[in-house]
């Protein structure tokens, strides 16, 4: 895991405290998708957002969908998922599908969709990225800064 050259959040709460965010978050393994949650909502307060809006679904393929819909209303959406690899296909399908499918939501509406999907090959990978106590990275956190910075990227051009 590198997390080398990752760069510093920057969520100025002047620029950010007004933005609509939602945070749509799949139910599978529930510890790992927990700390990317807190990650998710502490970034949120960091930049002055009281209340976003979080929708759960049953899995990570679901988040795509979930996240078309919420974009209509909102500034910025983060989907927040995790993929850990098992023996069959299903890792692969389920991965290129999410990232397709969030890909898509973010460039035909131009609405920033953080991607905090974690794609771990075990378990201990999405504990060492969901901003647990003593995870290594908090992948959650991340993917919202990045879109909420998005946002006011975006608007200032």
């Amino acid at each position: 895991m590198s997390g080398a050259g990752a760069p510093q959040a920057n969520l100025k709460r002047k620029e950010t405290k007004k933005l609509k965010l939602a945070i749509v978050a799949a139910s599978w393994h529930t510890q790992i998708m927990d700390g990317l949650l807190d990650g998710a909502l502490r970034a949120a307060t960091d930049a002055g957002i009281k209340k976003p809006t979080v929708v759960r679904v049953p899995g990570t393929f679901e988040l795509p969908v979930a996240a078309a819909h919420l974009v209509e209303e909102y500034d910025a959406v983060v989907a927040l998922g995790v993929v850990i690899r098992g023996g069959t296909p299903h890792f692969d399908y389920v991965c290129e599908a999410a990232t397709q499918g969030l890909t898509k939501v973010a460039v035909e509406s131009k609405t920033p969709v953080g991607f905090g999907v974690l794609t771990c090959d075990n378990e201990q990978q999405g504990i060492d990225r969901a901003g647990l106590a003593g995870s290594q990275e908090d992948k959650g956190y991340e993917a919202t800064a990045a879109a909420l910075e998005t946002v006011v990227a975006l608007r200032n051009i």
